[in-house]
């Protein structure tokens, strides 16, 4: 659920408002006395994972590959592996 606060207590707490925002990986919205002033404050984190979800939605290619795999998973064909060590035999 998206928390709301005035523009006055957004700004005289700014910092401890930042920090719930990063903690909670919630939204803030930020309300001012005009509607269409109101702004919406979110982690950049959660920021670039909602980006990186609609451009997956915007690109016919990789939904169609994301929805044939939710579709291999709900049918059963799903295959377990070893996690593989990205560093190289020389190297250990």
């Amino acid at each position: 659920m998206v928390q709301a606060v005035t523009y006055s207590a957004f700004r005289n707490d700014l910092k401890s408002y930042m920090r719930k925002v990063n903690e909670d990986a919630d939204m803030l919205l930020v309300t001012n006395t005009n509607p269409e002033d109101n702004v919406v404050v979110m982690s950049a984190a959660d920021y670039d994972s909602l980006m990186e979800t609609l451009r997956v939605y915007h690109n016919p290619y990789l939904l169609d590959k994301v929805a044939r795999g939710l579709a291999q998973v709900r049918d059963g064909y799903v295959a377990q592996h070893d996690l593989i060590d990205p560093t190289p035999e020389d190297d250990r």
